[in-house]
């Protein structure tokens, strides 16, 4: 379905087909309790519920919010849709999946966005504010057995997204890869990528890793 993603939210795109393909691969039983965080315009919630998940969506930017309660809506999907930052709002409670699409892309400035399109997808220096976040709270919330699918750029250290969710005892390993076109958000700061080394010269191509971290019984 055509899903509406209200000024300033963030349109599915390459990271969330990748990361939907690694969601249809895990056997979800019906019931299962599904977070997505950062869920933009709940495509990946959307796809949880359709699975028979019960899905709690998250997002810290209002218009996400009412973005995904009006496609849960039209799609006739039960999606529990609330407002925070991460995982603040939702401390105490536990999850058999957890999904996430952050914003990851290395920015010229050191910190994420307070407003604007941008706070999508700009994390910092090296793109890690917020997976560093993630990658210390997601864990906490997993029931034993539980899975957490991460997305995002190979610019934003997947080694480390790996060794950090390692060290909160789960078991994590590169579940998919994707190799696309530079976009323009990548295009327009090209000069600050090369000198950042995070890029070479003649580079046209973003690779997208998902991440697979359990939680051991």
């Amino acid at each position: 379905m055509t899903l509406i993603a209200l000024p300033g939210v963030y349109d599915p795109q390459d990271d969330t087909d990748l990361l939907a393909d690694a969601l249809h691969d895990e056997a979800v039983p019906e019931g299962a309790e599904v977070l997505d965080i950062g869920t933009g315009t709940g495509a990946l919630a959307l796809a949880a519920a359709r699975l028979g998940a019960r899905v709690t969506a998250v997002d810290i930017s209002r218009r996400a919010v009412i973005s995904t309660r009006l496609n849960a809506r039209l799609a006739g999907l039960p999606v529990r849709v609330v407002r925070g930052d991460l995982l603040s709002p939702l401390v105490g409670r536990a999850y058999d999946l957890i999904l996430s699409n952050p914003p990851y892309v290395p920015a010229l400035s050191p910190t994420v966005p307070e407003r604007g399109a941008a706070r999508a997808w700009d994390a910092g220096h090296d793109g890690r504010l917020l997976l560093g976040r993630i990658c210390r709270e997601a864990p906490r919330l997993l029931r034993p057995g539980g899975v957490l699918l991460i997305v995002h750029s190979a610019l934003s250290d997947p080694q480390a997204t790996l060794l950090e969710l390692r060290e909160q005892g789960l078991k994590a390993a590169v579940a998919g890869r994707r190799s696309i076109p530079f976009g323009p958000v990548l295009r327009s700061r090209r000069a600050w990528l090369v000198e950042q080394r995070l890029i070479s010269d003649d580079d046209t191509m973003e690779e997208l890793v998902v991440i697979r971290a359990e939680r051991p019984v």
